[in-house]
């Protein structure tokens, strides 16, 4: 079962500003990615599920995070489908997110008070979010739409909370822009747990970005 409920968690998320996701196959690497981001100031991490077996490795990095880190909160991303959400809540996922709206996918996690972040494209789609409950829309890809589309959509409806993924960086023109734009938090993966630091494992230089872009994100909010 999840340990926070949908608001606490769009609440970190609004505070923090920034969703770091990743996947790997490998326990121990995870552990050590989930530490770093922790250690670095993350309390949120999308793990996106996408390998085989990938449910065996969300649930040992849940169980690190509640046994080892105080206030992380694991979510699980590249869900399709209700099955695979209630498997990962049973898991004790606190968030889920998906590639696209699924109704079915919001009643299993409304049921369970769970936040579900759906992945929509237009402003149709949104709506229909919003009116099944969601709290927080993923834009997705990110890089398709921009930062223009945000500003657009938080004209009409100023209401609506937006998470970009793909087209993020750890750039200050590009988190600027985003912010500026409106946007509630980012989701960040390959810009932010690159290759090069898997391959090498340079878990304290991935600390030291995370901490490095939760401060800019900081910066660009207070100057806004």
């Amino acid at each position: 079962m999840a340990r926070y409920t949908r608001l606490e968690v769009v609440r970190v998320m609004q505070e923090t500003g920034m969703v770091p996701l990743f996947y790997h196959s490998d326990i121990e690497i995870g552990k050590k990615v989930l530490k770093a981001c922790y250690d670095g100031g993350a309390r949120l991490m999308e793990f996106t599920a996408r390998g085989d077996f990938a449910f065996e490795v969300f649930s040992e990095l849940n169980k690190y995070a509640i046994k080892e880190l105080p206030g992380m909160m694991m979510g699980v991303g590249s869900i399709t489908d209700a099955a695979a959400a209630s498997m990962y809540m049973q898991m004790g996922a606190s968030f889920v997110v998906t590639p696209s709206l699924r109704e079915d996918i919001a009643i299993v996690c409304n049921r369970r008070k769970v936040l579900w972040s759906p992945g929509c494209g237009s402003l149709t789609e949104i709506n229909k979010a919003e009116e099944l409950g969601c709290e927080l829309i993923k834009l997705f890809p990110g890089s398709t739409y921009g930062p223009g589309f945000v500003k657009a959509i938080k004209g009409p409806q100023p209401w609506t909370s937006i998470m970009p993924t793909g087209g993020v960086s750890t750039e200050e023109a590009n988190l600027r822009a985003w912010f500026d734009a409106g946007v509630t938090c980012v989701g960040m993966g390959s810009k932010l747990i690159s290759k090069d630091v898997l391959e090498q494992k340079d878990f304290e230089g991935l600390q030291k970005k995370v901490t490095n872009t939760l401060k800019l994100i900081e910066k660009i909010r207070r100057e806004k």
